[in-house]
């Protein structure tokens, strides 16, 4: 029998959280971001909870031949664009659509030979000051590019970089604004966090918004919102069994560096995950954690193949060690528990000192998943 830890990936709930998405943006179509594998979903896996986009935003040309060969004959962006020459045959081949963000990707399309012009998306750095050309060479390197043969429809495109806190997109679209004004052609500006917090101004909805971590389910402004704040439903769970209990006095360590001691009588759980399985090995003592779908936490340090949690909660709700709780009881690490109660994967994160988008693309290939 293989170890007892699962992740499930929920296709109701891709489908539920991309609805969410259309009602804060009834104007506006949707691109689904299914970049590093669909977030750690597998591309395959959530395919069919994601397939009422109107198109897949991705990073690289082997995830894009992957959406064509699940039969998807829409429109794919890619967000990058291309990295060398030879990568605008394959576009012109899968018919993809692709940012252009520097001059070079210029100078390739203008020595690409094809018969059939390409959709393009001419990025600005209007503040992210990542990827794309800055408003004052805006308009010139868009001259570039409609002067081209090789390139039909141009569309335009920026990335907030605080559309989650206080400083919020204003900074960004008016240098987006200015820059654009009267060029003709689509756009798309939102991210995840834009969409949900700022999608009432009709212009930042525009024509296309990018949900990404919105749609499997986390909030793009954790802590300031939370999952359920935004009617989003969790689309991963990671889900293991307890594999031992253990029964410490008060001065009893638990695991690697003794980090936790008890005060005293105390009650454990030995849960089989750890970092190996992609669980965040800097979660601390405290970080939440379910047991039979009751609420409790991590102690001691996290390892490479278990964590340790408290089971005093559910001692303290009439649960009997042994018949109701011991060898084999439900835990989950992010997710929904078989009673229906749910632990956000951000609540997990934010004791980490990092984000969802990170634990979910890390999960470790040695995870079985499932899907439903």
């Amino acid at each position: 029998m293989p170890r007892p830890i699962q992740a499930t990936i929920h296709t109701a709930a891709l489908h539920h959280n991309l609805e969410r998405v259309r009602r804060s943006t009834p104007d506006a179509k949707v691109w689904a971001v299914v970049k590093s594998n669909a977030y750690g979903h597998g591309i395959e896996r959530a395919y069919e909870g994601l397939r009422g986009a109107d198109g897949f935003a991705l990073l690289d040309l082997a995830e894009a031949e992957r959406v064509r060969q699940l039969g998807w004959r829409g429109p794919i962006l890619l967000l990058e664009g291309v990295f060398e020459l030879r990568d605008l045959e394959l576009c012109s081949r899968l018919n993809l659509w692709h940012a252009v963000h520097c001059d070079e990707q210029i100078d390739m399309l203008a020595t690409h030979k094809t018969q059939v012009p390409h959709r393009v998306f001419l990025k600005m750095n209007s503040g992210m000051n990542r990827l794309g050309f800055t408003p004052q060479r805006y308009r010139a390197a868009w001259a570039r590019l409609n002067a081209l043969p090789q390139v039909d429809e141009i569309s335009f495109m920026t990335h907030f970089s605080d559309a989650d806190g206080p400083r919020g997109i204003a900074h960004q679209m008016a240098a987006f604004n200015t820059a654009a004004a009267d060029l003709p052609g689509e756009r798309t500006l939102s991210n995840s966090a834009a969409t949900l917090r700022h999608s009432a101004d009709a212009a930042v909805r525009a024509d296309w918004v990018r949900a990404g971590i919105v749609l499997y389910g986390n909030a793009p402004d954790h802590p300031e919102n939370s999952a359920g704040h935004w009617g989003l439903e969790p689309t991963m769970t990671l889900s293991t069994k307890l594999l031992a209990v253990q029964q410490l006095q008060a001065g009893d360590t638990v695991g690697y560096g003794s980090s936790f001691t008890a005060e005293g009588p105390l009650t454990i759980g030995v849960a089989a995950c750890g970092y190996g399985d992609g669980y965040p090995r800097h979660c601390p003592t405290g970080t939440p954690v379910l047991v039979n779908g009751v609420r409790t936490r991590i102690v001691g340090r996290v390892s490479m193949d278990m964590v340790t949690v408290d089971l005093t909660p559910l001692l303290q709700s009439g649960m009997a060690l042994g018949t109701d709780v011991g060898f084999g009881s439900e835990v989950t690490l992010w997710g929904r528990a078989g009673n229906g109660a749910v632990l956000t994967i951000d609540e997990v994160a934010q004791p980490a000192g990092t984000v969802s988008w990170e634990l979910m693309c890390a999960l470790a290939q040695r995870v079985p998943v499932a899907v439903e």
